[in-house]
Formats: C-alpha cells, structure tokens, sequence
C-alpha cells in the first residue's frame, strides 16, 4: 500500500503534498487488527532507473528456491510449517536465548506490541534462522523479524 493519498510519502526523490493529518487518516482505513495479522510489513522504495537497466549480483531465483525448500523441509520436520505453529507450542518450537530475549523485551515494549504481534515475530524469527540454518532464534534473527513491523513503527507513533 501507499503511505498516503499522493504515494509519494517517505519517497526520498518526490515531494509528498500530503499534509500530517491526510497521512494519518489516510493510514488510519487499514486497521490495527488488520495490520496485527500481517506477518511482514515492508517498505519497498521505488528503484532508480540505473539499478532497473543493470545486472544484480545477488542470488538468483533458483538458488532462492532451493534455501526456502530446506528451509520448509526443516519446519515440516518439526511438526508445524512456521505460518502454522499453534500458539500452545510457539515457545518450544521458537526458544530464545536470553540476547534473543531481552531484544524481543525491549522491542514489545517500545513499540507496545500486541500478544498475536509478538507470536508472530517469534514465527518470523524462527524462520529467519532456518534460512541462515540456525539451530537457535539469536537475537540478530529477532531483530530482523522486528524490522519487519514498519507499519507498527513508522506511521502510528
């Protein structure tokens, strides 16, 4: 979604002429709830036209695929693929350590996280770490999953 009725707001090539108030109403039709139940909240700026017409050095779709593919066979291993872990079981099948634990401490209280937001950081974490074939949710993996709350962060505080 656009952050504002123009589309040009946190654009760092284009002038949004929206005003504090439009963006905030603007945000305000998607609800908290809603956004609660979205894993992963993106910013995704627009690319310039240099980096549109070169070649990217960074993995390709297959080699892409072939890191999801272990990284789902690891999850059905555990019983649960991670989208699906039941709330009951989040905590055995997502154990931090206490770096881990004090980093998602800290991030549910500033950024006033709900309970289904935590659980679902915790989800995201953990499969961040079966992609970087992590035995153990790090606190770096908590800190990426948090990253990806920016619609929890960026437009409603």
């Amino acid at each position: 979604m656009n952050g504002c009725k123009c589309g040009f707001h946190g654009d760092p090539t284009r002038e949004c002429r929206c005003t504090g108030a439009q963006i905030a109403q603007y945000l305000g039709k998607i609800s908290g709830p809603l956004l609660d139940r979205i894993d992963l909240h993106v910013e995704v700026p627009a690319v310039p036209f240099q980096e549109l017409r070169t070649k990217a050095a960074g993995a390709g779709s297959a080699e892409m695929r072939k890191r999801v593919l272990a990284a789902r066979e690891l999850q059905s291993n555990r019983g649960f693929i991670n989208a699906e872990i039941p709330s009951s079981q989040i905590r055995k099948i997502c154990p931090l350590d206490d770096s881990g634990e004090r980093t998602l401490e800290l991030a549910v209280k500033r950024m006033g996280f709900s309970a289904r937001a935590h659980d679902r950081i915790l989800k995201v974490a953990r499969t961040i770490a079966d992609l970087a074939k992590s035995e153990n949710i790090a606190a770096k993996h908590v800190a990426e999953a948090v990253q990806y709350r920016s619609l929890d962060r960026s437009y409603w505080g």
